[in-house]
């Protein structure tokens, strides 16, 4: 006997169809965001790239299939008018935020007894005030629309244990998006938004080269299970799941994705 799919059980296209919705997300000129800002596109979305390199969003926007579907804004992560006004953008080019994808960080080697002042508050202010900033805003304007809506953060295995060592202030900005997501997802809920997080390994983006050559690469993938690093939309896929309605029951939860590298503990 073939059970009939409830109204609260819909067939798997609708789940993914993200059509209907305005997504917003940040660092999506390149790398990771960019790999994310494809996959939502393709899914339906209305897309808003915002990046602090400008020219960079404008190029990543014209590869996207409808131009009609995608805006671009200039905007550093860490300044609260910069938050308001992108999704100023998004609401005055589409109508409406359902989906903020928190993907913009900074990420610099430093080993600990190295590492200034500058840098650490630097790393704090984009990796952690940044989801904050950027949360506030697009959970004020989900909440005066009504409807509910989604957060995802791109966090890192470094908020769950070090795997890399040279970075304890980014490791710690991370730790801390996993403490503020806890608390979001609590206080967001009632209004039916779901905030949760992304945490991602290794991946080969251009902010990886500075860190690691090709030789500790390819060290580093020894020691994943999955026998290599990832590549942007081993990520960007996850957030989709998290972005559509096959995640409709998810909240204040974090979802490592790293091919099973933290399963072996620090890697370099």
């Amino acid at each position: 006997m073939t059970e009939t799919p409830s109204p609260e059980s819909p067939p798997i296209g609708e789940l993914l169809d993200l059509s209907s919705k305005t997504a917003l997300v940040t660092g999506g000129a390149m790398g990771i965001g960019l790999g994310i800002v494809r996959r939502l596109h393709e899914a339906g979305a209305n897309v808003v790239i915002a990046d602090i390199a400008e020219a960079a969003a404008d190029e990543a926007a014209l590869e996207l299939s409808d131009p009609t579907r995608v805006r671009t804004i200039a905007a550093d992560v860490s300044k609260a008018e910069d938050a308001e006004a992108m999704v100023r953008a998004a609401v005055d080019a589409f109508g409406a935020l359902d989906i903020m994808v928190n993907n913009a960080g900074i990420y610099q080697g430093s080993a600990f007894l190295d590492t200034g002042l500058g840098l650490a508050r630097r790393t704090l202010d984009v990796n952690l005030l940044g989801v904050m900033l950027c949360s506030q805003a697009a959970a004020r304007q989900m909440i005066a629309q009504g409807g509910g809506g989604r957060i995802v953060n791109v966090n890192s295995v470094e908020g769950v244990n070090p795997s890399v060592l040279g970075l304890a202030h980014y490791g710690a900005s991370k730790h801390a998006v996993a403490g503020l997501l806890k608390t979001m997802a609590l206080e967001l809920a009632p209004h039916g938004i779901s905030v949760n997080n992304v945490c991602p390994g290794g991946v080969r983006t251009p902010g990886l080269a500075p860190l690691l050559d090709e030789a500790a690469i390819v060290e580093l993938e020894k020691r994943i299970p999955k026998g290599r690093i990832a590549v942007p939309d081993d990520i960007a896929r996850v957030v989709l799941f998290l972005a559509s309605g096959l995640a409709s029951y998810m909240t204040g939860t974090q979802i490592v994705v790293d091919g099973g590298q933290t399963l072996r503990g620090c890697a370099v």
